[in-house]
């Protein structure tokens, strides 16, 4: 049986026990979650780690870090330094988005490295190899190679993927009468949209759905439903072509999880702040309570180079109504393939938008951590700040630069600390009334 299989019997397992304790959830909670469709256990059977998560409906926010080789800059090495810096950082999930090099090699090297679940795009080996090892144009993939593929990365380990599901020859017709300034910018949804037009022919994905369900469900993959008509600009937010996308994602998620397969609803992508919590509801509503995952959304289009700060604003407003995922963005969105570095900034913008989101949605234990801060801050406990921050080294490091000579204050106010002041006009008063007291009971 699978996760979702054993959660609807009414099964704790061992695996759903385990998860309980790391969510601090109520194990007939969690059951009950996975069961409704409201939450997933992301666990292939043959990708061995300790930290089962959840996410979904009554659990923190979590995010997901992207790394993987591209055709143009490939280094193994390099993207196992990402994986933990990423991890390391607060990553809850990894997604490898390699299109570069030995596919399969990178693939594996993560996952061997991986002790958080690992998400891929199926599509992207299925057409890099159409490409670059036989010589072929990228919409002579065959969709025998397709579904290989898809095997092949279920029984490597592979926890979730992202398959473009909902793209159909109808959606495509449609997209014909309302023109976008952008057009589509998911790279799986314009590698499906030319396959489609080349051989005239329905998305295979969405055709052979239920043999794509069998696949998943024998080696317990969380099928992640891609937008790939998500809007790639403010401009293109929330029209026809992405609404339509989403009725074929609920649609299909009543299949799948008929089927015993767990899924997760991803969405956009570009989109004003004014938009943000329709489209969360709209999504909760179409795919009932399934679990959603933003990618970002960014809030503003001109700010290239810190698109990790448009991603968390976005973030944490759809987090704070109820979404449910976020996927980070680094600085290097839509300049370059992020290094290091910038992995590191796009997990920490993401983590500080999911514990937002945490406070507001009333999460248990999210405030606490905050009020905690709080206090340490009054009592210029600077070491108990730190241990508490979310970055901790970068804390550590503005505070030493930063130290005062003068006492335990810092370099933004010294003498003139407000918290000194303020504790020392209280203290003042204290003792103004304590003398008051005692000159009261001398006469």
């Amino acid at each position: 049986m699978s996760i979702r299989e054993d959660a609807l019997a009414g099964k704790k397992t061992e695996l759903l026990e385990k998860c309980a304790k790391n969510e601090s959830l109520d194990i007939d909670t969690l059951v009950a979650g996975v069961g409704d469709g409201v939450i997933v256990v992301p666990k292939n059977i043959h990708h061995k780690f300790e930290k089962i998560m959840a996410i979904g409906k009554g659990t923190s926010t979590k995010i997901n870090a992207n790394i993987g080789a591209s055709k143009d800059l490939s280094n193994v090495g390099e993207e196992l330094d990402k994986l933990k810096v990423a991890v390391e950082a607060g990553a809850d999930t990894v997604m490898d988005l390699s299109m570069g090099d030995d596919l399969d090699a990178v693939r594996r090297g993560i996952l061997e490295n991986c002790p958080v679940p690992l998400g891929t795009v199926p599509i992207y080996q299925a057409v890099a190899e159409t490409v670059e090892q036989q010589g072929k144009d990228l919409v002579e993939v065959t969709v025998d190679q397709m579904f290989k593929t898809i095997e092949k990365q279920a029984m490597d380990g592979v926890d979730f993927m992202t398959i473009h599901c909902g793209i159909t020859r109808n959606l495509q017709e449609r997209m014909r009468s309302q023109k976008r300034i952008m057009g589509v910018v998911s790279r799986g949804g314009s590698f499906l949209l030319e396959w489609m037009s080349y051989h005239k022919k329905e998305n295979p994905l969405y055709e052979h759905f239920d043999d794509l369900l069998a696949i998943l469900k024998e080696h317990e993959v969380t099928l992640s439903l891609g937008d790939g008509i998500r809007p790639g600009c403010l401009a293109d937010a929330t029209d026809r072509n992405q609404v339509q996308e989403l009725i074929h994602l609920g649609e299909l998620t009543e299949r799948a999880w008929a089927a015993g397969v767990q899924v997760i609803i991803e969405g956009p992508g570009h989109m004003p702040m004014n938009q943000i919590t329709a489209n969360v509801l709209l999504q909760k509503q179409m795919c009932k309570g399934a679990p959603f995952y933003v990618l970002g959304p960014l809030v503003t289009d001109i700010a290239p180079g810190y698109d990790h700060i448009t991603g968390a604003i976005g973030g944490a407003i759809a987090g704070a109504a109820g979404a449910d995922y976020l996927c980070y963005v680094t600085p290097a969105e839509h300049l370059k393939l992020p290094d290091i570095d910038d992995v590191r900034e796009g997990v920490i913008a993401s983590k500080i938008a999911a514990h937002a989101a945490d406070i507001a949605k009333g999460l248990p234990g999210a405030m606490e951590k905050d009020n905690e801060m709080a206090v340490r801050r009054n009592r210029l406990d600077w070491k108990g700040q730190i241990e508490l921050s979310i970055d901790p080294a970068k804390a550590a490091r503005f505070r030493k630069e930063g130290q005062s000579d003068k006492g335990p204050t810092c370099s933004m106010c010294g003498s003139y600390c407000a918290i000194q002041v303020f504790n020392r006009s209280q203290h003042n008063l204290e003792k103004e009334k304590e003398n008051a007291g005692c000159g009261s009971s001398c006469r």
